[in-house]
């Protein structure tokens, strides 16, 4: 037996898995029971193109119909609501980064289970440098690392950055969202072969930020920008 397995397996009988949202026995390498993951909210029914919660899945929804956004389809994993908040909460503004791992193992189970689009690589929504410094880390792109190594390794493609700094998103009414992030991001050109992406976000609520992101990325020349996100709200 390799000594890193056996030191792997010491450690798990002195230190067992518990599940980050009610405290039991969870399951190794998860963090989560069967019992939690099993009653987390998702959306049955939605826009394809926005991910909008709507009485039966259409392929868009009227906002989609009346201004289609810059982004093909949109994967939300979880309804950004109850326990999911908590955790979202909990990993974005506490710092809690056991949270972000377990938030990114559950979406990559709930992506596949979807039957999500493999992309050819994933982008992470990019934090202005001060807020990063602010915050210690940029959770879109803790995910998207995540969410890479659950899924076998889909290549991340760190393709935007933020041109100027603008108030959260999370303050504004809706109305003002999509003017406070015009303009604000810039991508850089990728490879020829780079023809489809997915934007990788923890919450998605109006799609103003994520939209802003795909237009960007479409006028560098992406073919083809797909959003994935832990929720929406």
């Amino acid at each position: 037996m390799h000594v890193e397995n056996l030191s792997s397996r010491i450690g798990r009988w002195l230190l067992p898995p518990v599940c980050l949202i009610c405290g039991q026995g969870a399951r190794p390498g998860l963090d989560c029971c069967s019992g939690c993951e099993a009653d987390l909210p998702v959306i049955d029914s939605l826009c394809l193109r926005c991910g909008l919660p709507l009485p039966a899945t259409a392929r868009a929804c009227g906002r989609c119909i009346r201004r289609p956004p810059a982004f093909e389809r949109s994967w939300p994993a979880f309804a950004y609501a109850g326990v999911l908040e908590r955790l979202v909460h909990r990993f974005k503004f506490h710092r809690d980064l056991a949270a972000g791992r377990v938030l990114a193992s559950l979406a990559a189970r709930r992506l596949a289970a979807m039957g999500a689009h493999r992309p050819q690589a994933l982008v992470p929504v990019p934090l202005h440098w001060r807020r990063q410094l602010w915050r210690g880390f940029n959770q879109s792109r803790m995910l998207a690392d995540d969410l890479s190594r659950q899924l076998g390794g889909i290549p991340l493609a760190p393709l935007l950055s933020r041109s100027r700094a603008t108030p959260a998103q999370s303050g504004l009414p809706a109305a003002s969202r999509g003017a406070n992030v015009r303009g604000a991001f810039r991508a850089r050109r990728p490879g020829c072969r780079l023809r489809h992406v997915a934007v990788v976000d923890d919450v998605m609520t109006t799609g103003t930020t994520l939209d802003a992101c795909a237009r960007a990325l479409r006028q560098a020349g992406v073919a083809r920008v797909d959003v994935w996100v832990v929720a929406r709200a």
